[in-house]
């Protein structure tokens, strides 16, 4: 079992990494710039010389990493063919595509019925500063590849926000403009794998932005059913196997403001007795069986 990663000796690759020899597995880890992909000749995908698809039954998706246009294309065209060539990846490809990009995970979950907040994406300045009109005048500009809540800002005066949206509209970044929705300083991570949320936390801020790796307290979470299965339906309309997915309580209910197909769970994992990754080894150890 493989774990595509940029740091073996990370936290999360570490856990994965004691799940698979305690049961037996011998954990091979690796970065993108190791992989060296083949046309015409055989073996068709190798690291150090070692045949992938040979040595390899299943695949553990860590963060891609930050890279160029043509880097990011490849490593998911080699994720493409490695899928094509048999091995079980999780998350699958296709999804990494659908989660990585802001706007196509929330058109999709909004297109299959499910509660997102109201949001306007452009490129014109102008039809975002109406757009922050629209929506209340307190909204939060957000990138849309990005993770941890880098790079996201609450905007809520005028002023600001025409100078925000001329300045990104100038340097050709896409403008992504979502309601800011009240919540107490907190909201909901539940990390799903299979169809069922294996374990859920509170994330507790000073701030709006609740990620813990921005300093929020992640605390103990007993996740009701309808909560649960909001999760596992996000999950599924995306394609993940693995998914953190984020809910915010708003005064008309549950909304889901992300999802995160490559999650981290070290935070999750201090107040659960759940051991996390031992559940994704599992499923991943069923999917191949299957």
């Amino acid at each position: 079992m493989g774990i595509l990663t940029r740091n073996e000796n990370g936290w999360c690759s570490i856990q994965l990494r004691r799940a698979m020899e305690k049961n037996g597995i011998t954990p091979f880890c690796f970065s993108f710039s190791k992989l060296v992909a083949h046309v015409g000749v055989w073996p068709k995908v190798t690291v150090d010389e070692i045949d992938v698809t040979k040595e390899l039954d299943a695949l553990i998706m860590r963060p891609i990493g930050r890279g160029s246009l043509e880097e990011i294309i490849f490593r998911m065209d080699l994720l493409h063919k490695l899928h094509r060539l048999g091995i079980v990846i999780i998350n699958p490809p296709s999804a990494i595509e659908r989660s990585v990009d802001k706007f196509y995970t929330l058109a999709l979950l909004e297109e299959a019925g499910l509660p997102v907040p109201r949001t306007v994406v452009t490129e014109d300045a102008d039809r975002a500063l109406e757009a922050f009109h629209k929506l209340g005048g307190d909204v939060v500009v957000k990138p849309i590849f990005g993770s941890r809540g880098i790079g996201s800002t609450r905007v809520s005066d005028p002023e600001v926000a025409t100078r925000v949206f001329r300045a990104l509209g100038f340097y050709h970044h896409v403008l992504y403009v979502q309601e800011f929705v009240q919540h107490g300083f907190s909201d909901i991570r539940a990390f799903v794998v299979g169809k069922r949320v294996v374990a859920a936390m509170r994330r507790v801020a000073n701030t709006w932005k609740t990620n813990v790796s921005l300093g929020a307290k992640p605390v103990p979470l007993g996740l009701d059913d309808d909560f649960a299965d909001l999760a596992v339906k996000a999950a599924e309309v995306i394609g993940c196997k693995v998914a953190g997915v984020d809910i915010l309580e708003s005064k008309k209910g549950p909304i889901i403001v992300e999802l995160n197909s490559q999650p981290g769970w070290r935070g999750l994992q201090s107040v659960t007795k759940v051991n996390v990754a031992e559940e994704v080894v599992q499923h991943v150890l069923s999917e191949v069986k299957n």
